[in-house]
């Protein structure tokens, strides 16, 4: 099976960040408890450091589900940075509601 591809912004991004984004996991703790029980693997060896830096290439896995760090160009509308968001979003409101 062909892992999917993710794209990265940087060179680098730490395991934990990265399965997030992959939606490998749905929060923080439930990736921090997929690796500290040895459930991920990064290059086809089981991982137990959160902190384990990825960098372009490196394929990471849960059981079938695995997806591949790249980098390189991708346009801007791939990314959302709220700080440059041309949108209402109030967060006050959202945090009120």
């Amino acid at each position: 099976m062909q892992p999917e591809e993710v794209h990265i912004k940087d060179e680098t991004i730490k395991l934990g960040q990265f399965i997030k984004l992959a939606n490998l996991v749905e929060s923080g703790g439930e990736a921090k408890d997929a690796i500290t029980n040895g459930d991920v693997t990064v290059n086809g060896e089981v991982d137990i450091r959160r902190g384990k830096t990825l960098r372009n290439g490196d394929v990471v896995c849960i059981g079938d589900d695995c997806a591949q760090a790249t980098t390189g160009a991708v346009s801007d509308d791939d990314y959302f940075d709220e700080a440059t968001a041309n949108d209402d979003f109030d967060p006050e409101k959202w945090r009120n509601m």
